[in-house]
């Protein structure tokens, strides 16, 4: 068998100022597109039984809306690789599902009419999916089977491409040809922290897709959170059963439905939250250390922009923080002005900075830069093995300065702090608070903190959906719309 591999792959807050280029995505062709994947080595469990035909693979930190340009440079070449690579048995697709793209209402969907056009009506595609991703019916209509994480955090993204890779090779060996998928979308629209499946009712919604999946002439179930800071049609939950039995297959994702629908009130933040300033004094007069504070709203690694001071400017706001008596360390605002200032101003130098809203500067008061004065800390290069250069746009040079008890890391890119290596020579386990541009926390985060707040900051990828100003979604739909909320129509249809 002939399959071949590709995608783009970013998620994109359309209310997010900032706007994703071609340069801030990671390109892969070739053996370095192949060597991705553990399922594609020769010692693999599929060896021997599949020839991979790597095309073009696109991913990028989230952030806002992709340019046009970038966008359909990304898709000339994925299709005319397609084209060039003769005839294929199947591709694996490999997406997020919420991307946007100034000037397309669901770019996802014509992104895949256009890799269908290429492949040709034989070609089986097998989507691998983000669950925060959109699943709208011209989208799903042209796969043949698609897959989303069940786990959130998403420590399970590998597994999840092997899933889509793995049946669809068994689908292409049984010979039973295209299977059956029950679509339907749920009118819920909850943001990524309320959906945890560390906590209930996400846990056990996402820990029953494994029992569906196991019934007899089931091949897979999935259901999707969908993308909260995107302002489309397609925006809402989802439920896809892929079946040899149609009325199976429209059953169980009926059920799925159901069962998404009756818990949306059951839905809670992953931890427990507060404004700036409350999580703030609550983080500086407990004894638990470190102590981590989550700048929800200017999540980079969920669409935020990633340069917003407001936190930062909360944080000097506190008097223990801003006299020394409290200490914090907040990565990072993206700022490559103020890196620059302060790579040529070298460490230990006192510098005065206007630090952050490049971007976003008159999106409100929260965006508008924080003038800083402090020392010079430490810096960072940019390079091979220099801190977030693994990340997705690369990590650039950082720049870390210090005033009272506070210190900022400022980023000459975009980037997440994720794991302990992204902080470099900065030891986040030195300081009292660690306030970081984060949502919930991913795995090395959650190990590291004695305790966490989730702050609901102002932002692009704000937490509070009814402050955002969503004017295009598909109403009703549950949190904007509750009470006189008419009963559903949770009737699945077969694709």
């Amino acid at each position: 068998m002939r399959i071949g591999i590709g995608g783009m792959a970013v998620e994109c807050s359309q209310f997010c100022p900032h706007r994703t280029t071609y340069d801030d995505f990671r390109v892969t062709r070739g053996a370095a597109l192949l060597g991705r994947y553990s399922w594609t080595r020769p010692d693999g469990d599929l060896a021997g039984r599949v020839e991979w035909v790597p095309l073009v693979h696109a991913v990028a930190l989230p952030g806002g809306p992709v340019e046009r340009a970038a966008y359909d440079r990304v898709k000339r070449e994925l299709t005319g690789r397609i084209r060039e690579s003769g005839t294929l048995d199947g591709l694996v697709y490999d997406i997020h599902g919420a991307m946007s793209v100034v000037g397309l209402d669901d770019a996802e969907a014509d992104l895949t009419e256009a890799v269908r056009a290429a492949a040709g009506p034989r070609a089986l595609l097998s989507a691998a999916m983000d669950l925060h991703g959109n699943v709208s019916r011209r989208f799903a209509a042209r796969l043949d089977l698609l897959t989303a994480h069940r786990l959130a955090p998403h420590e399970d993204a590998w597994e999840t491409r092997e899933r889509a890779a793995c049946k669809l090779v068994e689908r292409l060996e049984s010979g039973k040809g295209r299977p059956y998928r029950a679509w339907v979308q749920i009118p819920v629209l909850l943001p990524g922290e309320k959906t945890s499946t560390r906590l209930e009712p996400a846990a056990s919604l996402y820990g029953g897709l494994g029992a569906v999946e196991a019934l007899d002439g089931v091949v897979d179930a999935a259901l999707w959170v969908g993308y909260a800071w995107a302002d489309e049609e397609r925006c809402r939950a989802a439920a896809v059963v892929t079946a040899d039995d149609p009325r199976l297959a429209v059953h169980q994702a009926g059920l799925l439905a159901r069962r998404y629908w009756d818990a949306r009130r059951g839905f809670r933040f992953v931890g427990p939250t507060g404004d700036a300033d409350s999580c703030i004094a609550r983080a500086a007069a407990s004894p638990r250390r470190p102590f981590v504070i989550s700048d929800s709203g200017d999540n980079p690694t969920a669409g935020g922009a990633g340069d917003l001071p407001y936190m930062l400017g909360r944080l000097l706001a506190h008097d223990d923080l801003a006299s020394g008596r409290v200490t914090a360390l907040h990565p990072g605002i993206t700022d490559p002005r103020a890196v620059a200032a302060c790579f040529a101003a070298g460490v230990g130098a006192a510098v005065t900075l206007r630090v952050g809203g490049q971007v976003s500067a008159g999106t409100g008061p929260h965006a508008e830069p924080y003038e800083l004065t402090g020392t010079v800390t430490a810096l960072e290069p940019a390079g091979e093995g220099a801190p977030g250069s693994s990340a997705q746009g690369g990590g650039g040079r950082t720049a870390a300065v210090t005033r009272g008890g506070v210190t900022v890391v400022l980023t000459e890119r975009r980037r997440p702090f994720h794991t302990r290596a992204d902080f470099g020579a900065l030891d986040p386990r030195g300081y009292d608070l660690v306030v970081v541009k984060i949502g919930y926390l991913e795995p090395e985060l959650y190990a590291l903190a004695a305790d966490w707040l989730l702050a609901l900051t102002p932002g692009g990828v704000d937490q509070d959906l009814l402050r955002l100003g969503h004017h295009r979604v598909r109403r009703p739909l549950y949190p904007f719309d509750d009470e006189g909320f008419e009963e559903p129509d949770l009737t699945a249809v077969l694709l």
